[in-house]
């Protein structure tokens, strides 16, 4: 008859019956703590806001932008197609209220450009997007890029608008799930640009595109009116001017 292999030795604190504790890395901290303040204190607070109190959904595509034309300024482009897509799809367009579940929808289009900086992050407004032509648009946020630098921007630029976007994909990155802060409803995210294999007619293309991200709180959008609103901007950059 076989004899029973012997039970693995357990140690005492294991044979106890009470759960092993696992031990913190051996990492000294050679640092010391650092007190948030200024503008990376009040981030930190509007993005724990905004977490607790939105429902977000992100939809991702990309957009093929083969057929442009040299000279095409990429904000311009993606600044013009959120305009169209506002238009659209007025919904993303607005500010809501989840305590009073209220919605206001917007005629115009101010987008708030995410500007990140060495002291936190800034997002001043483009105001009246859905005037402005595309040299007006790069005038304007050449102007408030300026302005975060130099922290000469007046407090009033820094809220307000209407609907926001991040140009992440000029630094790194495909696609994201951005933040949106109350009281709008939906923000663009744009990633680093690349070359993909496009069926055509007859074979393969290398055709350049843009990977989009739109991050949408779902009490106030439905699935539909998102993935509309992300077509008409994906319509938009498709065209050659």
């Amino acid at each position: 008859c076989c004899v029973p292999a012997a039970a693995p030795a357990r140690s005492t604190l294991s044979a106890s019956g009470r759960p092993m504790r696992t031990q913190p890395p051996g990492v000294a901290a050679t640092g010391q703590p650092e007190q948030l303040k200024g503008v990376r204190r009040n981030m930190a607070r509007v993005m724990a806001d905004a977490h607790s109190k939105v429902v977000p959904t992100t939809l991702a595509d990309d957009a093929d932008i083969n057929a442009w034309q040299p000279g095409n300024d990429i904000t311009g482009r993606l600044v013009r197609a959120i305009v169209v897509a506002c238009k659209t799809v007025p919904a993303l367009n607005a500010w809501f209220d989840g305590d009073k579940l209220t919605r206001t929808l917007h005629p115009q289009v101010d987008i708030g450009i995410a500007v990140d900086t060495d002291d936190g992050l800034f997002v001043p407004a483009l105001r009246n997007a859905d005037v402005l032509d595309s040299r007006g648009v790069r005038e304007a946020i050449n102007r408030l890029r300026a302005q975060v630098e130099d922290r000469s921007i007046p407090a009033s630029e820094l809220s307000g608008y209407t609907i926001s976007l991040s140009n992440f994909g000029m630094f790194a990155g495909r696609y994201a799930t951005p933040v949106v802060v109350p009281p709008t409803v939906a923000i663009v995210a744009a990633g680093k640009g690349r070359h993909q294999m496009t069926p055509v007619m007859g074979g393969f293309e290398s055709h350049k595109v843009i990977p989009l991200s739109l991050t949408f709180d779902h009490r106030a959008c439905t699935g539909g009116e998102a993935a509309r609103f992300l077509k008409a901007m994906i319509d938009d950059l498709a065209r050659p001017n």
